[in-house]
């Protein structure tokens, strides 16, 4: 309910129950504070650089299922991209130009330098996407024992973007208690 319409309620209710004056008083405050405090986002937020940041911005999205987040683009003096953010399953990236910050993509460096992990419901399902859209597969569907939280198992496969970036997408399979692991 919106700060307007509980205040009204307020004034309804109050002078028939002076109890609703103090829980009325809360709920529009609590209210207030969600409307006027900023939303944080995530802590953490790779930036990605790219030569070419219009065409690195339709490929995420087109290939690989990104969504930009519209209001934190930002655009240059001569209407280029300057910075967009992209997310995906809860996770966000920003990419950029080239050069700031001193980075450089692969497609310059000529040498990948780091890839990027990314969590899907269905990697089968999103790895023909990523075949049927053309990208370069760098590593081919596969399944194995690892992970960044112990005893899982993974469905994976890796696919180069239009300028190098090496981009990692895992399925959990399963995770086995560690009870059930050898020593």
């Amino acid at each position: 309910m919106k700060p307007v319409d509980l205040a009204r309620k307020l004034r309804r209710d109050a002078p028939f129950e002076p109890a609703a004056l103090d829980r009325g008083k809360a709920v529009l405050m609590a209210a207030i504070r969600r409307e006027v405090e900023p939303m944080r986002g995530p802590a953490i937020v790779p930036q990605v650089p790219y030569g070419d940041v219009s065409a690195a911005l339709s490929f995420l999205e087109r290939v690989f299922g990104f969504r930009e987040i519209p209001t934190a683009r930002l655009v240059s003096a001569d209407g280029g991209i300057d910075h967009a953010m992209l997310e995906f399953a809860g996770g966000v990236i920003g990419i950029g130009p080239q050069g700031h910050h001193g980075t450089i993509s692969p497609k310059s460096g000529g040498i990948e330098s780091q890839y990027i992990s990314v969590y899907v419901d269905d990697v089968d399902a999103h790895h023909q996407r990523t075949v049927a859209a053309g990208a370069r597969i760098a590593n081919g569907l596969r399944d194995y024992a690892w992970g960044d939280r112990p005893y899982e198992a993974h469905r994976t496969y890796e696919a180069l973007d239009l300028e190098g970036h090496r981009w990692r997408f895992h399925q959990l399979l399963r995770e086995v208690p560690r009870s059930r692991q050898d020593p």
